[in-house]
């Protein structure tokens, strides 16, 4: 957010006042405009009525991930919730996913992982998991989607199910 709307990157001068400056107003904001993407609660909704576990792995510090996802009334549905600061190293590395199968009892190659940006894929991929590339969220700025290496890309969250096998 730095770099985008002041154009400051870590190591420039006034980087780490601004960063906390900003992560002090995140936190008091922190669900004030969120809104999910299309289709994402009864995907969601899907797999629990068929008893298939979900989780949400983030890069998100938990401080802020919990509080989040609290407000979205997704915290107490989630099989397991891993953020940044859970694993040893965060996305790309493979640590995150590895925690979360952990956490769920499940091998990675029984696990889907959905990803808005390439570390999504990577870490994925790393970990042993069948990986699903959105073409909507985030999607970073470097490589397009379709670079990514991912097994499949869908265009809307409902495209989850049929990839998912739970149409």
């Amino acid at each position: 957010m730095l770099r985008a709307g002041l154009g400051m990157r870590p190591g420039d001068a006034l980087y780490a006042e601004f960063h906390e400056r900003f992560l002090h107003y995140y936190s008091q904001d922190i669900c004030v405009h969120t809104t999910l993407f299309a289709g994402i609660d009864d995907i969601l909704g899907s797999f629990e009525h068929c008893g298939t576990p979900w989780g949400i792995i983030t890069n998100k510090a938990q401080r802020f991930t919990l509080p989040l996802l609290s407000r979205l009334g997704y915290a107490k549905r989630a099989a397991c919730v891993v953020s940044g600061d859970s694993a040893r190293r965060a996305k790309p590395a493979p640590h995150p996913m590895q925690l979360a199968c952990r956490l769920i009892a499940r091998e990675p190659m029984r696990c889907l992982y959905v990803g808005d940006d390439l570390r999504d894929i990577q870490a994925g991929r790393a970990a042993g998991m069948a990986t699903v590339a959105v073409r909507y969220g985030y999607l970073g700025d470097g490589d397009p989607v379709e670079a990514w290496g991912a097994d499949h890309l869908v265009d809307h969250a409902r495209d989850i199910a049929a990839v998912a096998g739970i149409d």
